[in-house]
């Protein structure tokens, strides 16, 4: 079974004047098809998320003229914004809309679902969204509106800002995503207006943004990121704040979101693996956007120096919303036409800087949480997430049913380089089940193809073991499939894959077809697509997990735990460990380190020592030559 949203790379789309020419040329030729004689450019089977919809095809059209001339698109784009103004423009107040401010405001908004009463919560997201095209079809009107429609277009527009800032509550649906979007619709609009006028607008924008949004961010991996739903970030909604983030600072130089928007591109750097494969969040767990993450990615990963666009995109939204018969959808056009108007390319080398919250090279990445926990690893092609024992989530050692990686203090890390290795230190403090304090001390060694880790932590009782992690996924390359295989993992002491004994929705055993974010929403408390459900994951009691025993020939005074992942299978994997006055050295095939004390150095900081293995040379032959050369 393959994972339905998170499939290509969004860099792989192809991004040049010609490519983007031909995206306008096709929905061109599907909106002059499909335009009614009203002049609707709605999809058919609409229904939700309707309001703004014709109208963004209308500005799609707008800008293919302004690319190509089209003499068939002017009298489509009157048409079409005639439908919307006259058809689409509600100023009774929505029967049961709960956010009102004001009642009977008579102001214009934009309805999520055309009739009365019917879902009215997505009005607001659906007026923001309704007034970002309609500040796209006022950015090209020039040579296709006179000015009575235009003058309109503009009345409206201003409109659907008093709406949406002054006749409701602000962002009510705690979602950054569309209050970010709310403040660009404010900053385009600016521009519009007379000076007077239009400085207001402007100044009531960067005001909501600093009291709405930037004041109420979650911090999260060191980073402070704009909320989604009751969460720090979310794998289908952060890509897209980082879209309006980007499009903020395009169109107002403001530095603020250059900075927010450069510290949410670096988190989400550190949580994608190489592959591009990301999981976690409140609303929607697995879920990727397309095209409108693609404006955000590029942006700022040409300003951090990374390689944001391995992003796996849902590229069935490649370059537009689509129907589920391909057919086009005008929500999120205002992604689209910003994407085509921002020309510079993508950054497609990664950043070489050492994250704390990272460790990445060649195939081989781990991504930590604010606990310095993996979070999620990828080697051998294989995506592993904190496996669950005993309602405790996370990687780590166990002992009598009880994980130690939850921080009982502050945790330091120390990254390392040889220039063939990438290591990270992790000294954590944490205690055990009679509150007794230990130092796990978890080294991490990659060479871009393997990762080796080595767990020490004072010697436990009872049979300890290491949760290594819960085989999740693999990938095929194009897409990404479920998979319940510790593929290519080895074990310096014994290496087992367990599955919970139950078979209910609060254990997860990674053999069932069902993925992670169906199983945190089954046990979430808020109805499918509200609230924050991944919460819901946090409720499990047990799940698939890779256990590793301790390895042999550790010190007397220390339980080490071995791992490897990748490499060669059934490759032997026989480390050796040795205490010294200086701290534990460990021995691979590949490397040598000496872990130093985990009281650290003079500041308590972590000690690492790390050496590559160099091959033997090969012994001279009769010939003078190595074997093999004669």
């Amino acid at each position: 079974m393959h994972l339905p949203y998170q499939r290509r790379p969004l860099h792989d789309l192809p991004d040049t004047p010609e490519a983007y020419d031909a995206v306008l040329a096709d929905v061109a030729e599907q909106a002059l098809a499909r335009i009614t004689p009203e002049g609707s450019l709605e999809h058919p089977a609409a229904v939700l998320d309707v309001g703004d919809t014709s109208l963004g095809v209308t500005s799609l059209l707008a800008l293919a003229w302004q690319h190509g001339r089209d003499p068939r698109l002017p009298p489509a784009v009157r048409r079409s914004l005639a439908f919307h103004l006259r058809e689409r423009v509600f100023r009774e107040d929505n029967t049961g809309y709960p956010n009102l401010r004001i009642r009977d405001s008579g102001l214009p908004y934009a309805r999520y679902v055309l009739e009365p009463g019917a879902h009215p919560h997505g009005d607001w997201p659906s007026t923001v969204w309704a007034l970002l095209q309609a500040v796209d079809v006022l950015d090209t009107a020039d040579g296709l509106l006179d000015d009575e429609p235009r003058l309109e277009l503009l009345e409206l527009a201003v409109g659907y800002w008093g709406w949406l800032t002054a006749a409701t509550f602000f962002n009510p649906q705690e979602a950054a995503n569309q209050a970010i979007g709310c403040v660009v619709a404010g900053l385009m609009l600016a521009r519009h207006l007379p000076p007077a006028q239009g400085e207001s607008v402007r100044s009531r924008a960067m005001r909501l943004y600093a009291e709405e949004i930037r004041a109420r961010r979650i911090r999260d991996r060191g980073a402070l990121l704009p909320p989604e739903h009751g969460g720090a970030y979310d794998n289908n909604y952060g890509p897209i704040s980082l879209s309006f983030l980007a499009q903020a600072h395009r169109i107002s130089g403001e530095k603020v979101f250059a900075e927010d928007g450069d510290a949410l591109a670096r988190c989400l750097d550190a949580r994608l693996t190489t592959g591009g494969f990301d999981v976690g969040g409140p609303r929607y767990s697995e879920q990727h956007c397309g095209f409108e993450a693609v404006l955000g990615l590029r942006h700022f990963g040409r300003r951090i120096g990374a390689d944001l666009g391995r992003y796996r995109g849902d590229t069935r939204w490649a370059r537009h919303a689509r129907r589920p018969d391909g057919g086009l959808d005008g929500h999120f056009a205002f992604m689209l036409v910003w994407q085509i108007q921002d020309t510079p390319g993508w950054h497609r080398t990664p950043s070489t800087a050492p994250a704390r919250h990272q460790l990445r090279a060649g195939s081989v990445s781990v991504a930590f949480d604010d606990r310095m926990t993996p979070s999620l690893i990828e080697a051998g092609g294989t995506y592993h997430l904190p496996a669950v024992v005993h309602r405790q989530h996370g990687f780590g050692p166990v002992t009598d049913g009880f994980l130690l990686c939850r921080p009982f203090g502050t945790v330091r890390v120390r990254d390392v380089s040889t220039g063939e290795l990438t290591a990270k230190l992790v000294t954590k403090p944490v205690v055990d089940r009679d509150h007794v304090l230990r130092h796990v001390r978890s080294l991490y060694v990659t060479d871009g193809t393997r990762l080796w880790t080595t767990v020490a932590v004072e010697r436990l009782e009872g049979t300890p073991y290491l949760l290594a992690g819960l085989p999740y996924a693999a990938d095929d390359g194009e897409r990404v499939r479920r998979t319940a295989q510790a593929a290519d993992v080895a074990g310096a002491g014994t290496l087992r894959l367990t599955h919970p004994p139950a078979q209910d929705a609060q254990h997860f055993d990674a053999r069932a077809e069902v993925t992670q974010e169906q199983a945190a929403f089954a046990l979430a408390a808020d109805p499918r697509g509200f609230g924050n459900p991944d919460e819901g994951w946090r409720y499990l009691l047990a799940s698939t997990a890779l256990e590793a025993g301790p390895a042999p020939g550790a010190p007397e005074d220390l339980h080490v735990f071995a791992v490897r992942h990748g490499g060669t299978p059934g490759a032997p994997f026989t480390p050796s460990f040795e205490a010294g006055p200086h701290g534990l050295t460990v021995r691979t095939e590949a490397f040598t380190a000496l872990i130093g004390d985990a009281a650290g150095d003079a500041h308590g900081e972590p000690e690492l020592t790390l050496e590559a293995c160099r091959p033997a040379p090969a012994r001279p032959t009769p010939g003078g030559l190595p074997a093999g050369e004669r």
